[in-house]
């Protein structure tokens, strides 16, 4: 079985790319060879039916270990599919829905009395540079591009590229950080980081603008955990202890100090420190 869960994996991660293009070239309006799309949609069914039985074979066994239904299912998925399309795949969905949340002006998990922060002061610009850029860059390629087929499938992917820029911005307006009332910290950074800090694990918070080189979340030496928005984080906690948390492709790890930005931080730091004063 366990060759079995091996080789759907890997079908997954091969099988996946290839669809995607396939599925750009149609919606694109290209006219592939009809063997080659029959070969190509063979080869997709062939990966299906083989996840298909290793799914029902990894369900059976978890609902035979007295697993229930959602929770077997659960576990079926995560041993076929791996962690980094799962999390891609929920990313997306999920920075989709946030269209609709920021349509309605509203925010995903902000309850009454809690405090939102928002954190997207040093990126919208960029933001919306990206976009601007994007639609410069479709309306030329439209213009210089001469192959009809060609241009079509530029097309596609222009447009889901400035709706996928968009959409992320979307995520991380409707998703701010959150202070609760009872001073549970959540940090998050649209849907691809979210870690919820415990008040009883913070020893210090302080304002502290700083510009620190490296990718969106970055881990140095001594468990220093940044979160950076815009080249920056306005916002330095200091735990207790270790907290454990997720990258945005599944990796786990442990941080003891938390940096990340905060576009009003002494609001933020002034609602954490308010119920270790009360």
């Amino acid at each position: 079985m366990t060759r079995a869960v091996r080789a759907a994996r890997i079908a997954v991660a091969a099988v996946l790319p290839a669809e995607l293009a396939l599925v750009v070239c149609v919606a694109a309006g290209v006219r592939l060879p009809a063997p080659a799309l029959a070969a190509a949609e063979a080869v997709v069914l062939g990966v299906l039916l083989l996840d298909a039985w290793v799914l029902h074979r990894l369900y059976a066994a978890a609902r035979a270990a007295g697993e229930e239904p959602r929770a077997a299912l659960r576990t079926a998925v995560r041993a076929v599919v791996p962690v980094q399309v799962r999390r891609l795949l929920r990313h997306e969905l999920r920075a989709g829905a946030s269209l609709g949340w920021w349509v309605l002006r509203r925010r995903h998990g902000v309850r009454p009395g809690d405090l939102a922060a928002a954190y997207t002061g040093p990126q919208t610009a960029m933001m919306y540079g990206m976009v601007f850029v994007s639609v410069v860059e479709t309306v030329a390629l439209a213009l210089l591009i001469p192959w009809p087929a060609v241009h079509r499938v530029v097309l596609v992917l222009d447009v889901y590229g400035i709706l996928l820029v968009i959409a992320l911005h979307a995520a991380c307006v409707t998703r701010p950080h959150v202070v609760g009332a009872d001073g549970t910290l959540r940090i998050r950074y649209g849907a691809l980081f979210d870690l919820a800090v415990p008040p009883d694990a913070v020893a210090s918070v302080r304002v502290e603008r700083r510009y620190p080189e490296g990718r969106l979340v970055t881990l140095s030496e001594g468990g220093v955990l940044d979160l950076i928005v815009g080249s920056q984080t306005t916002v330095t906690l200091e735990l207790h202890r270790p907290l454990a948390f997720t990258r945005p492709l599944g990796a786990r790890a442990s941080a003891r100090t938390i940096r990340f930005h905060a576009d009003d931080p002494r609001t933020l730091v002034s609602a954490l420190r308010r119920p270790a004063q009360a």
